[in-house]
Order: C-alpha cells, then structure tokens, then sequence
C-alpha cells in the first residue's frame, strides 16, 4: 500500500524507476522512428490522482475512457498551463511550495495526457522498440496499453523504455501522466517559469539487433602538429563497427567495445570563429550513424583554458529555453533567429543556463560556431532560504538523483564538438554529491573541464567561477591584491587563483541596462588568466497574455495570479520577449567586434580580436559624415589579419583632409564578405567612429535683440506658445522612470561608500536608488518664480525648483532672446541646500502637443537611446523615427530613449538647435506620449493612459544605469551628483 500523503513515486528521493534504459548519445541513424507529437487527450486534476493503488492501472488499454466534459484536445509538446488549464508561475529563489523535501503538497496538479497510435505495417519485425521522452515537467508516468511501463524526474532530460513486449500490432494505447510537482522539483529552482507538461517530443524508434544502441567518439586534434585522431567507443552486440570519413576517404574497421583510436592525419580546426565539420558514418551490418564532428583539443594549462593551443576568452551569454507563446517548446525557426542575431553581435558562447538544451540546439551550435558550457538539469536555490539546511546536494539520500542527472546530461550531448566545458548545475550550494557529479565525469569523459560556481574552494572543479563580481573583486583575483572574494581559507584561496577564471554570470540585462560592459571588457583583455564571461541573460521570459478588454501584453510573475513570485525578476534578457534586439545587445556587439580600429592622422590599424582564424572573410570600408550628412566614402584594401595581430594601412586623402563645416566624422566598417549561415553578405560585424577635422563656416550675421512676436509668454516669464505650437509646461525636472537598476539592491550602493574602500561591493545597507530619490522627493518637485526681468532685449526668469517637506532643490535662471526670426534659450540651474544623493536627471522638461505629428528626425547619437556607461553601440549622424519607436518598449515602463550629444532636432513643424560653448555642452533629448512619473506609475505598457500630449526631455546630464539589480551599483564616474549645469538651444519654426 501506498504511504498516506504520497502517490506511487512521489515523496522518495529516487530519479526514476528501475525499468528506465540506461542514458546514451542522440544520434542521427537509419533506424526507423514513429513521433507521437500532435494532438492527445488530456485532463488535468487540481491533486494527484490515487487511482492506481493496488495495482489498478488508471488506464484502460483505449482511448474509449478518454471522453466527456473532463477531458478536451491537448497539443503535445506543450505546457497546460499555456492552453488555458491552469496557470503558469514564476520564482527567482523561493520554491513556490513549502521547503519539506522531498515531499510536495496533496494539492499538485496532474495531467493526464493519452493517445491511440497505430503502429504502420512497415514498422520493422525483431529487435527492440524503445519509447522515448525529450522533456515532461516534472515526473512523469507512462503505460502502453494499459500496462505500466516507468516513471522518471529530471524534466529536461530525456528518458527511454524498452517497450517491445506492450506493443501489438495496430492501435496502441500511450498514456503520460504528468505531475507538476515532485521531487524532482526540488532540484529544478531555475530562476524561470514553472511550466508543466510534456513540452518536448515523444517517440517511438526501432531498435535494431546488431544495431549501434550508443556511440561516443572524441575528435582530438594536435594543436601543435595538426593531426587528428577519432577516439571512438560503441555499444552494440554486433561484432564489427567500421568507421568512415568520406571526406578524406578513410575507412577502419573496428572491434565494439574499448575505445578505439583512429589517425586521421592533418584536419582543420573546430572552432567557434570557423566551425569546420567532417562527416563521419559509423555502421555496423544493422545501423548506420552519421555524426558530424569537430576536431579539437580543449585543456587547462595552469591558470588557462586553451581551446586548440589558444587561450578561450568567452564572448558569452546565458541562455534559458523560452517563448512568449510555446514557453519552452522548441521551435527551430525561433532558434535559427536567435543564433543569428548573437553572432551578428559578436556573441560565440552560450552557457545552457540552467539545463541541457534542445538537442537541436547543439546541432546548430556546431554548425553556427559557438563555444557552449552546457550545464546540467540542477539547482536547489530556493534552500537558500532557510540557511541550507536540509539541501540536497550533500544528503546521501539524494546522490543517485545526482548522478542520474549528470549522466543523462553527458551522454546524450558527449559527441559535440561546441560543448567545451560540462557545468554541474547552479546555485546548490556544495557538498558531497556535487563532488561525486564531477568525479563521474572525469571518469566518462576527461577531454572537457567541469565548471560549478558554487565550489567557492575549487575543491573538485577545474574553472575558478564567479557571479557579478565588481571590477575590484576581478583585479584582486587576477592581480597582487589579496583582497577576499569568498570566506575561504588561504589553501583554497590559492587554489582558486592558480586556475583559469570565468564570469558565469555579469552584467545583468534587466530592463535599461546593463552598465559599464567595456569596464569588464577592459578586465578581458587586461587579464590573462580571465577567461571572459556570459551576461545574464538573453532573452526576456514574458508570457504573452491579454487584459479582460483584449489587450496584449507580455506577462510577468504576479500576472497569472500566483501567490508567491518574483515578479519582474523574469525579464532580464538582452532581447525583449518577442525576439526585439534591445539597445544592450548593439552595445556589446560593439565590444565583441571582431576586429578593431584605431586611427593616427592618415593611418589604420586594424586588430584582430580573433583567437583562431584571419579575417579574410571581412570587407573594410570608410564613410565620412559631415555635419551629420554622408559626403564621402570608398572601399579599403586591408589584407587578412591574422589572430591577434594588427595590419595598418594608408588611409584615403579623401577620408581624412578638412572639410567645411561645424563638425566631420569618419565612420569605419567591417563586413561581411559572403552569406553565412548566420548574416548575408553586407552584415556589419564591427564599427568605429572618428573625428576629423573641420574647417568652421563663416557665420552669417544674425541681428539679435528683441524677442520674436512668434513666441508668446505669460506674465511670470514664462514661454506659453511658439510659432502657434502650445507650451504647456517648460520646468526643471529631476526625476527619470526608475530603471530596473535604479529600482533593485542585488549589491550595495556607491552613494556612500566607494568601490575601492568595500571590497566593490559598496554599502549593502543603503536602499535602492529609486528609494532614496523618491525619499527626497526628487519625483514631485515644486516650482516657484523667484525673478522676471528684463535686461535689454532679453527676458530673464528665475526659478526655484524644491520636493515638498524637503530644504533643497536647485535655482534656475531662463534666458530668452532673439536670434533673428529665433528663440534662443540658455538655461543654467545650480543645487541649493544640502544634497546627499545622486540624480537621476538634470534637465528640462517640455509638454507639448501632439499635433507636431509623429515623425521625428536628428542629427545627433543614435540610432538607439544610450547612458553614460553604456554608449558604445552608437555614432553621431542624422536619423530618422516616430516617436512610440524612440523608446523601448521594457515589459514594466521605464527610463528609456534618452539620446545624449544633440546637434538639432525636428518634430513636425518645431526644430531645436543645440549650442556648444563655454559651459555649455550638448543636451541629450527623449521624447515620448508621457512623463516619467506616469511611466514610473504603470507597471506594464499597456496601463498608461491615453495621451494626446508630447513630454520631451532636454537633459545637461543623466546619472548611468549600472547592473544593481543583481550586480555592481553605478560606477561613480558614471555617477550623477548635484552640480551646476548649463544648457543653450535655439527654437526655430519650419514648413
């Protein structure tokens, strides 16, 4: 009998039953398969059902009992959650269940899905019938015919059953029963959506006798010779294997079993800048396997990691599974797009952040070139609640779910030549089964490192790796500071320091942000021992939804109703959830550019920022911009650069000689020379830009004096009207939409501390920077004119700009003059009283109608918004927009679109020229159908109200944006602190 409060396998600690197949490779074969994807009877129970105690299978062998008002259609693969039966949940840390391992509540909901499947007459006789599982969150049961065949956990890995002696002739009977919560939940915490279901593929596939039931073979090749060797090992009762590379014409046969070295002789590399592969056929009389394998030698070599004989410096990303519409359903069209756009921007590592992948993924990943850390099914996070006490990963209880998950991580993935580093799992603290993960795999396969963050003493791992570290904790670890980075003692701390270090996780792209990529990327190319790192994340997780009235939007936790989540904590990719590239993505491109460019006078040089292959493949061209307007520009001959290396060349005197007028700029590209599979030809792979000298323009006589009639103010100074166009509001403004890092304290502030004197880590007792200016009433200032006078042909007024219940703010002074038929401004404004916080923003804010029209062109950064510490991906030159696409739109409203450096700006019938002079630098400017407070008010897009009014901002200063939410505060210089500022600009009226 079952004990009360557990069903069947629920409430034990073991992964799975005993009639699972043991784990082995997903290979391409001739042997017949039969997918059981489409359409499948489902139900689901709010708990799980008890029907089976006793014996009593739940299942009769039909579908005949899979009828009435319970049961409805079901997609498979899919969650339920995302078809409208229950709904799906979101946690960062928290177990959405009590901490009672290994148990889960009575109230777990249960989906039964069942299908009729004929088996076709040309499915073969003899030999086996294996049923195979890709993915079902988070156990699930199986029985064919009414007959049980086995259960399993580890959601995202793929079980088998032999299933031969239920199958019969004609229609079958499979039926999955899948319960959300298990045991195995306790070690699936992954900072994502709980989505349960069976969301990968089933299958049916033949075994035949005498067949290859697994095959392992390592590619190594010789970095200093060139020579390769097969290293292959299969598992079959056949009694030859012959190996064959069609390619090169070499063919051996083999006896099965012990690994068997083949020489190949001198092959090309595998690597993520040239991922070259080589069709390899392993057959016996029965089966025939083709792989597709990549010769090359990873190793460590005292603090490096070499990959080919070269030092491995990850360009990476952490990337979970998910869709706004199928959540971890696969869809290789999404997949394709998503690898294309990461190599478009520099990006050639993935780490499998926090499971292994589709296995389609790593087809493409050898194919497009990427370096992956594939890490395994496995984080207990949310026991860091409660001290750790009670985690599995040191629990003998637990060992065989431990074990059982890595093998089924590593077998099924071992043939490819992108996994360069197997990753034990994420944030489960330490211990003994974690040490007995990794000794396994150096046992099954020693050509690849183990990395685990969480072996904070490196006790049994190869890779010293760390999370949002600060610039101070990454200099301390690779330099002769002994500053602590864990609460370790001296042994393990030399230990950790003689290895190759890796960021598994920075730069936090939560909403704006994340700042300050180029201080890390600066650490990359300083350190010889840091290996780079992966920005977390990717993709947003939104989940695409609709308000009662039909609304899209794309939810995040706490928008399904959940009573414990994370809320916004899901949204934190480098692209939104629909696939949109944010103004991140185009700032790390810029940093990951494969080549790079530095001018002196008529002089380039060309650096390549490749480890393994030349640029050949790549087109350089200039363009020059004059005043914003291209007038120039031409081809260069730069021949290959080898990795590493620089190529200077003699630049055009076209490019480089004076031209007339306020400002050049000589813009330098690399391209694309021929389609690939991830850009066609043309693709813009890297880009800088420089100034170049100008001669100035005669400046026409502009008579200056009395104030045109066109503008219109009203008797306390201030402009009410120009040229027609409505001036609601013209003030000071302080205040900017929180961004996510303005809103979060992952680390402490450098308001009250410095960097160098916390270890980086600043002061963790001060709130989040949202708070603090919230609490000095930065949002709601208060506006009183102190002075309006008139000097000459000049309006002067004076203004005093102060939060309610506070004692500071700042004085401003407006000055108003013609310039011809013009309105020229200049602002100045200056703190009063005591300040102890940053600003968000020093600027003016301008409420306008919306009459102006949409369209809005500049000339000034662009094309996207930029900050302080993060404007990389941007050039000066003219662009054109409309003003919904000026913004990006975040999944929760925020600070977006300022772009700084403005020379002139455009809507409609308004234009504004910006001054620079003495004390006066160029504005940045955003412009949007609502102010920030109404944006720091909504919590999604699609709550701000209806507008028919424009808010542009004109900022002397923004503060930056940081990574806080789970990282580094803003870096001080980036910092904005109380100060004077000044700003000039000149209105003008245009047809």
């Amino acid at each position: 009998m079952t004990a009360p409060g557990a069903v069947g396998p629920l409430g034990t600690t073991a992964p799975g039953s005993g009639s699972r197949l043991p784990p082995r490779a997903r290979l391409r074969s001739d042997a017949k398969t039969l997918s059981l994807d489409g359409t499948w009877r489902f139900r689901l129970h709010d708990r799980a059902p008890r029907d089976e105690v006793d014996g009593v299978p739940p299942f009769a062998a039909g579908t005949d009992g899979a009828t009435g008002p319970d049961w409805s259609d079901l997609p498979v693969p899919s969650h339920w959650v995302l078809h409208g039966h229950g709904a799906p949940a979101y946690t960062n840390i928290r177990y959405p269940f009590p901490v009672d391992p290994p148990h889960v509540p009575d109230r777990n909901p249960t989906g039964d899905h069942v299908r009729t499947v004929d088996l076709p007459d040309w499915w073969p006789a003899g030999g086996r019938t294996l049923l195979r599982l890709d993915g079902a969150e988070s156990l699930a049961r199986v029985w064919v015919n009414g007959r049980t065949v086995g259960w399993s956990t580890g959601s995202r890995l793929t079980t088998e059953y032999d299933v031969t002696g239920l199958l019969r002739p004609g229609a079958n009977t499979v039926a999955i029963r899948v319960h959300q919560w298990s045991q195995g939940s306790y070690l699936e915490d992954q900072d994502q959506w709980w989505l349960p279901g069976v969301f990968r593929s089933v299958t049916l596939e033949h075994r035949p006798d005498g067949g290859l039931d697994d095959v392992f073979v390592t590619a190594d090749r010789d970095p200093v010779t060139g020579r390769g060797t097969l290293v292959v090992e299969t598992v079959t009762t056949a009694t030859q294997v012959t190996v064959r590379l069609p390619e090169t014409g070499l063919e051996a046969r083999l006896v099965p079993g012990a690994p068997a070295r083949v020489d190949v002789g001198t092959v090309d590399a595998w690597s993520a800048e040239e991922p070259r592969l080589h069709d390899v056929v392993i057959a016996t009389d029965a089966e025939t396997v083709r792989l597709r394998v990549g010769f090359r030698r990873v190793e460590v070599v005292g603090d490096r990691l070499l990959v080919n004989g070269v030092p491995l410096v990850f360009h990476g990303v952490n990337r979970h599974e998910t869709h706004p519409d199928r959540g971890r359903v696969f869809d290789e069209d999404t997949l394709r797009t998503d690898l294309s756009l990461m190599k478009q921007h520099g990006v050639q590592a993935i780490r499998t952040a926090h499971q292994p992948p589709h296995p389609r993924f790593l087809e493409l990943a050898d194919e497009y070139g990427f370096w992956v850390v594939l890490e395994c099914d496995l984080e207990t996070h949310g026991f860091w609640e409660v001290d750790w006490s009670g985690n599995p990963s040191d629990d003998p209880a637990w060992r065989d779910a431990y074990l059982d998950r890595v093998r089924r991580t590593v077998e099924r993935d071992k043939n490819h030549p992108s996994v360069v580093v197997w990753s034990l799992g994420n944030e489960s603290g330490t211990g003994r089964n974690l040490a007995a993960m990794a000794d396994w795999i150096r046992r099954r396969d020693p050509s690849r490192p183990i990395h685990y963050e969480g072996d904070t003493e490196g006790a049994y791992t190869d890779l010293y790796s760390r999370m949002y570290p600060t610039i101070e904790e990454i200099d301390s670890v690779c330099g002769d500071l002994a500053m602590p980075v864990h609460e370790v003692g001296p042994a393990a701390g030399a230990r950790q320091r003689a290895k190759p270090f890796v960021l598994c996780e920075y730069g936090h792209a939560m909403g704006n942000g994340p700042g300050s990529l180029a201080d890390y990327q600066d650490r990359f190319e300083r350190w010889s021992r840091l290996h780079g790192g992966f920005v977390w994340e990717w993709r947003d997780h939104g989940l695409r939804t609709t308000t009662d009235d039909g609304v899209a939007y794309f939810g995040y936790g706490g928008d399904f109703g959940e009573p414990v989540h994370d809320g916004v904590f899901v949204m934190d990719g480098l692209v939104l959830s629909d696939g949109t590239p944010s103004p991140a993505l185009a700032d790390l491109g810029r940093l990951w550019a494969p080549v790079r460019f530095t001018r002196e006078g008529s002089s380039l040089t060309v650096h390549s920022q490749r480890a393994q292959a030349d640029t050949a493949d790549l087109a350089v061209v200039w363009e020059l911009r004059v005043d914003g307007r291209v007038v120039d520009g031409g081809a260069l001959d730069v021949p290959p650069v080898r990795p590493g290396r620089d190529v200077t060349v003699a630049l055009p005197s076209d490019a480089v000689a004076p031209r007339r007028g306020r400002e050049a700029h000589l813009t330098l590209r690399a391209s694309l020379r021929q389609d690939t599979v991830w850009a066609p030809r043309g693709q813009v792979v890297a880009e800088v830009q420089t100034v170049v000298e100008v001669v100035p323009p005669t400046p026409s006589a502009r008579p200056s004096g009395v104030l045109p009639s066109a503008a219109v103010f009203d008797e306390d100074g201030a402009l009410r009207s120009w040229h027609g166009i409505d001036v609601a509001v013209l003030v000071p403004e302080l205040w900017r939409a929180p961004t996510e890092n303005d809103r979060a304290s992952g680390q402490g502030s450098y308001e009250t501390t410095s960097p160098e004197l916390s270890s980086g880590r600043g002061d963790e007792s001060v709130p989040p920077s949202a708070d603090r200016w919230r609490e000095r009433g930065l949002d709601r200032l208060t506006h009183r004119v102190t002075a309006v006078a008139r000097e000459g042909g000049v309006l002067v007024q004076r203004l005093r700009s102060m939060p309610a219940g506070t004692g500071s703010g700042i004085d401003s002074e407006f000055r108003w003059s013609g310039d011809g038929d013009d309105l020229r401004l200049r602002w100045s404004a200056a703190p009063v009283g005591p300040w102890d916080c940053t600003w968000p923003r020093i600027g003016l804010h301008l409420d306008l109608p919306d009459d102006l029209g949409d369209a809005v062109e500049w000339w000034g950064t662009g094309p996207h918004e930029s900050y302080p510490d993060a404007a990389n991906g941007v050039v000066v030159g003219r662009f054109a927009s409309v003003v919904d696409a000026l913004g990006v739109r975040y999944a929760r409203p925020q600070e977006s679109g300022h772009r700084p450096g403005l020379r002139e700006l455009r809507i409609g019938r308004l234009a504004i020229d910006a001054l620079r002079g003495a004390g006066v630098d160029l504005p940045g400017f955003q412009l949007a159908r609502h102010t920030a407070q109404q944006w720091d008010r909504a919590e999604h897009p699609h709550e701000l109200p209806a507008s028919d009014r424009l808010h542009l901002y004109l900022d002397a200063a923004q503060h930056g944006l940081g990574s806080r939410a789970c990282g580094p505060d803003v870096l001080p210089r980036f910092a904005l602190w109380p100060r004077q500022v000044a700003l000039e600009v000149v209105f003008r009226a245009v047809s």
